[in-house]
């Protein structure tokens, strides 16, 4: 769905439906009351979530985690509920025979990565993924999901953005209410500039990690380009935005709902659009997953990776969390 416009906003919508909202919060609570501790695994798990609904930008910090487990030589595994998808899992994503339709978008991207594995129960999907080898585990998300115990939580908050209009969905994009969201993670992640002074809601002590999304190589390509730009992520703004920063013209651009499941019919308008205006069509990385296949190759695709101000920060965070499960680890026979 597209973000209504009201989830930043006081207006008449939010108020309205504030009571929904509040039966919402509600039930996420009993829910991670009724989950308890979640299954303890025999190996480090590391959680990347946030609390509000789409466009923060948990998967590019989660690639830098497992970035960091990977460069110590670590077999660390992804895990997602593979949102968008139709194979509940679990099920291990293969590239070359799974698409967007079968495992969900940012799984494609994260299998590109390190394995990955989906399941709706996450906890089926953390079995499968210890016993195909994983030492570690990088959840995708998850922090509303207590079905397993969590070594690190990071939560992620777009500096520009924050939590809205601060209300549960659907009156605003929380999840959950910020201070016990906030409470149970062991550090936050706040990408990009804090214009919406972020950090007083954090609790005192907590460690806060500042990152910014950075594009990707292929930036250069577009820089003084006439482009088309498209997108069906949480907050398209956001990457049309980019865009602009990186010195590409956006003549056009048009916004689809997160994990929009494009059609031809969608995408050969916009090419028409960039043909007659002498524009290169340009895209996000997970929309370009979801793209037709014969398509894909005649819309440029503007990637990015969060690159943190204090990288040693994050990486003692991931060293911390490692030792200490493998010193907690019974001893061999």
């Amino acid at each position: 769905m597209k973000t209504p416009d009201f989830w930043h906003t006081d207006a008449f919508p939010a108020r309205l439906l504030e009571p929904v909202g509040l039966l919402y919060g509600l039930a996420t609570r009993r829910r991670l009351v009724k989950g308890g501790a979640g299954l303890r695994l025999p190996v480090p798990v590391i959680r990347v979530g946030n609390l509000t609904a789409g466009g923060a930008g948990k998967t590019p910090v989660a690639m830098t985690v497992m970035d960091i487990l990977r460069s110590r030589g670590v077999n660390a595994h992804f895990l997602s509920r593979g949102h968008g998808g139709r194979l509940a899992g679990p099920v291990r994503v293969d590239p070359a025979t799974h698409g967007a339709e079968d495992v969900g978008d940012e799984p494609l991207l994260l299998a590109a990565r390190a394995p990955c594995w989906i399941a709706r129960d996450r906890a089926a999907g953390a079995r499968a993924a210890v016993a195909a080898g994983a030492k570690a585990l990088v959840m995708d998300d998850g922090h509303q999901n207590p079905a397993l115990a969590v070594d690190l939580s990071l939560v992620v908050v777009d500096g520009g953005y924050g939590f809205g209009n601060r209300r549960l969905i659907p009156a605003g994009p929380l999840r959950e209410p910020i201070a016990p969201g906030l409470r149970r993670a062991e550090a936050v992640v706040i990408l990009g500039e804090d214009s919406a002074d972020i950090a007083r809601w954090i609790p005192k002590g907590k460690p806060t990690l500042d990152a910014f999304l950075e594009p990707g190589p292929e930036a250069a390509r577009l820089v003084g380009r006439k482009v088309v730009a498209f997108a069906g992520i949480g907050r398209p703004g956001k990457f049309f935005a980019t865009l602009r920063q990186i010195g590409a013209r956006v003549v056009a651009q048009h916004p689809f709902a997160d994990h929009y499941p494009y059609a031809a019919t969608d995408i050969q308008p916009i090419l028409d659009e960039a043909y007659d205006l002498g524009a290169l069509p340009v895209t996000t990385a997970k929309d370009a997953i979801r793209l037709p296949a014969d398509q894909r190759p005649q819309v440029d695709v503007l990637g990015v990776h969060a690159r943190f101000t204090e990288p040693d920060r994050l990486a003692d965070l991931v060293d911390h969390v490692m030792e200490a499960v493998a010193l907690a680890a019974p001893a061999p026979p």
